[in-house]
């Protein structure tokens, strides 16, 4: 091989939530992100469960500190070194979005709504994302893209909406809280996990919000009451180890693979997987339009799908090679 082509075959690769440090392949994000998000899914409903058996401070607390001991077992086993300084604000504001914002909030609203009706949140949180990490970093998705999530942004809240009789209920205010600091937490969290790996960002994240973690159990405990049952722990469990630690670390590989915008619309795909579960796991309704919603959220993600990865590629083409 000449000196020119080894040159030519070297393109520059720009560290941005767009433009991953390393690609494996968009297939790879997609699946790795999809992952993610049947993770996340189960979120709702195992937060639920886990209130049988505790308050919803305690709950948050005792989750954030689960899933932070196993995040610091990772990190230590790994040998990792800890982050540049330059970091630390991005990773507080994960920590602040996904590890103890968005589980507090919902948390709180699920002592009044139902999970499924909590499903509103998520049919509202891929285009929130899109629009905080175009803001955020610059990112401009094709008009396509844009028509394609609202058009599923459109068709979830009118789903979920229709399936809770069309009222808001008490709890609406913690969900929209909820909305806007887990999409500030996934907007940073990608752009992080284009310089670093994904399972560090939320595994440094988890562990900058130990020590609130411990001083929250060790007030909210003696206050709120606890009554074990297999059911509460398990949720306790899921939303610790599966929703806080394993879901994210899929969810940021995928977004770095990917980028925020393509990786939030797959999202469109959750409030109708919260429903599965919320019916299967909590006897919760669910509308006979489910089907017909199904299928319209999956044409969206399918175009959203598609006009991400064309425009990665135009930009790909359009970057000047290294000399």
């Amino acid at each position: 091989m000449t000196a020119e082509n080894s040159a030519t075959g070297q393109t520059a690769i720009a560290v941005d939530v767009g433009r991953p440090l390393a690609r494996r392949g968009p297939s790879n994000g997609v699946v790795l992100a999809g992952l993610g998000v049947l993770a996340f899914s189960l979120t709702f409903p195992s937060t639920v469960w886990g209130l049988e058996s505790f308050g919803p401070w305690s709950l948050v607390a005792l989750r954030s500190m689960l899933a932070a001991l196993i995040a610091g077992c990772a990190l230590l086993a790994g040998r990792v070194p800890v982050p540049e300084r330059r970091h630390w604000g991005g990773i507080a504001v994960v920590a602040g979005g996904v590890v103890v914002g968005f589980p507090l909030l919902t948390s709180l609203a699920l002592q009044t709504s139902t999970s499924s009706h909590a499903a509103v949140v998520v049919g509202l949180l891929p285009l929130t994302t899109a629009l905080l990490s175009a803001l955020r970093t610059g990112s401009r998705p094709p008009r396509a893209f844009w028509i394609a999530a609202l058009a599923g942004a459109a068709v979830v809240i009118a789903f979920t909406v229709q399936q809770s009789g069309g009222k808001l209920s008490g709890g609406d205010l913690y969900l929209f809280g909820a909305l806007l600091v887990c999409a500030a937490g996934y907007t940073e969290g990608g752009r992080l996990a284009g310089v670093m790996p994904g399972w560090q960002v939320i595994g440094w994240a988890l562990v900058l919000s130990l020590p609130l973690a411990i001083a929250g159990a060790a007030v909210a405990l003696p206050f709120e009451p606890v009554h074990l049952t297999a059911r509460g722990v398990a949720g306790l469990v899921w939303v610790a180890a599966g929703s806080t630690f394993l879901g994210l670390y899929v969810w940021y590989r995928g977004m770095a693979e990917i980028g925020v915008p393509r990786a939030s619309q797959l999202q469109l795909a959750q409030p109708l997987l919260t429903l599965v579960w919320s019916f299967l796991a909590l006897g919760e309704e669910v509308s006979t339009a489910a089907p017909v919603a199904a299928v319209a959220v999956l044409v969206c993600i399918a175009v959203t799908q598609r006009a991400g990865r064309g425009a990665a590629l135009r930009t790909r083409a359009a970057t000047p090679v290294r000399q």
